[in-house]
């Protein structure tokens, strides 16, 4: 993890439970016998990631629609620490791209960094989840794309600035294509079954085209607010599909970066780039 991501160094289960009591229940022994939950149980981790809000980022408020895609709060903070690492030091302002109904990268931004956030998303009931999960904080926005062919048009409002913009893409080009890999995980894991045991709405895990041809059509609009914006960012789940999005940014005379991030023996990265205006 980034250096400055205060979960480098493990969980306190205990002060967590303090904190939040209802994780109590989905505490487990490992097999080295030391306190932790299980990974595998969506329950387990939505009431982990809410007792790490709560008790790190004093966050009182967060609620998700059932079965929802719960956001894994270490790996999210690594993404707002390089994020730092690019736009330096003072007063930010930053743009998430398909916030969700936890607005979690704005909440985390802002808690953080004390930067100022916009969300947008085009599902109404994320939009309103969004909403209440940030009602009490003026220094984040949440809006609704409406119209489902843009990504970053109809977000971006004429006279504004952005340090950065940033998004975390559903993976995958299908349902099918989704169900595929989590059937190949759970073999690899030993614990295959025939049904779909994975968390996360249609829109959460899948788009047309997959991440590959979002971050295409990400960088294509780019280009018209290049003006507005220091760094657009987009995470990459998959390292193969690199090549295209760079040899595309190197057409347009961007200058780019690929950021590797790196939580527990996950890894993962975004590509970053800006034009020279």
């Amino acid at each position: 993890m980034h250096l400055r991501n205060i979960h480098r160094y493990g969980y306190d289960f205990q002060k967590l439970t303090a904190t939040h009591p209802e994780l109590a229940k989905h505490l487990v022994q490992s097999p080295t016998g030391d306190v932790t939950i299980n990974f595998s149980d969506a329950a387990s981790i939505l009431e982990f990631n809410t007792a790490l809000l709560k008790h790190h980022y004093k966050i009182k408020y967060w609620r998700l629609p059932e079965g929802s895609l719960y956001p894994p709060i270490p790996g999210r903070a690594d993404y707002i620490h390089h994020i730092s690492d690019l736009v330096g030091k003072g007063e930010k302002k930053g743009l998430d791209i398909g916030c969700g109904a936890s607005a979690i990268y704005p909440i985390l931004g802002n808690n953080i960094y004390d930067w100022k956030m916009v969300g947008c998303d085009v599902i109404d009931e994320s939009v309103a989840f969004a909403k209440k999960n940030t009602l009490k904080n003026d220094a984040i926005e949440i809006r609704h794309q409406v119209d489902r062919g843009n990504i970053l048009k109809g977000v971006i409002r004429e006279g504004e600035n952005y340090d950065f913009t940033m998004c975390n893409p559903p993976f995958y080009a299908s349902e099918e294509e989704a169900v595929k890999a989590n059937m190949d995980k759970q073999r690899k894991l030993g614990t295959y079954e025939e049904r779909r045991n994975f968390a996360g709405h249609a829109h959460e895990l899948w788009c047309n085209g997959g991440e590959a041809l979002f971050i295409k059509r990400m960088i294509k609009e780019s280009v018209a607010f290049k003006n507005q914006v220091g760094w657009f960012t987009c995470l990459l789940s998959r390292k193969q599909n690199l090549k295209k999005p760079l040899k595309q940014l190197e057409k347009l005379g961007a200058e780019s970066k690929v950021v590797v991030m790196t939580t527990g023996n996950k890894e993962s990265r975004f590509v970053a780039w800006r034009f020279d205006v």
